[in-house]
C-alpha cells in the first residue's frame, strides 16, 4: 500500500479542513501542502505505469521471452489488478463525498 499518497491524501483533506476554518488557501499552500489536483493525477499516473508495465511482461513472457519469471509477471499482475480497485475505490468515495456536498442545504 501506498503510504505516501495517504499522506498527501490526508494534508489535502487538513488543507481543505484549514480553508474551511476561514484560512487562505495561500497560507495553506505556503505551509507546503500539495495541490488536491496534483496528487490525484499523480497517483493516476502510478496506476497506469503499473498496469503498462505489468502489460509489457506478460507480453515478453507470452512471446518466450527466457529473461520473465511467470511468477515476477503474475505479481506485477495483481499488484496492477489491487491498485486499479484501489483507484476505483477512491473515486467511488470522492463521488459519495462530492454527492453529499452538493446535497447539503444552506
Amino acid at each position: 500500500m501506498d503510504t505516501q499518497g495517504i499522506e498527501q491524501m490526508l494534508s489535502v483533506l487538513r488543507t481543505t479542513a484549514a480553508q474551511a476554518s476561514g484560512k487562505t488557501a495561500e497560507s495553506s499552500r505556503a505551509a507546503g501542502a500539495p495541490d488536491f489536483a496534483q496528487v490525484l493525477k499523480n497517483s493516476i499516473d502510478k496506476v497506469n505505469t503499473t498496469q503498462q508495465q505489468a502489460e509489457q511482461m506478460s507480453n515478453k513472457l507470452v512471446a518466450g521471452d527466457t529473461s520473465q519469471n511467470l511468477h515476477e509477471v503474475m505479481i506485477a499482475l495483481q499488484t496492477a489488478s489491487v491498485s486499479f480497485q484501489e483507484m476505483v475505490q477512491v473515486r467511488n468515495k470522492l463521488v459519495t463525498a462530492y454527492q453529499d456536498v452538493m446535497n447539503i442545504q444552506v
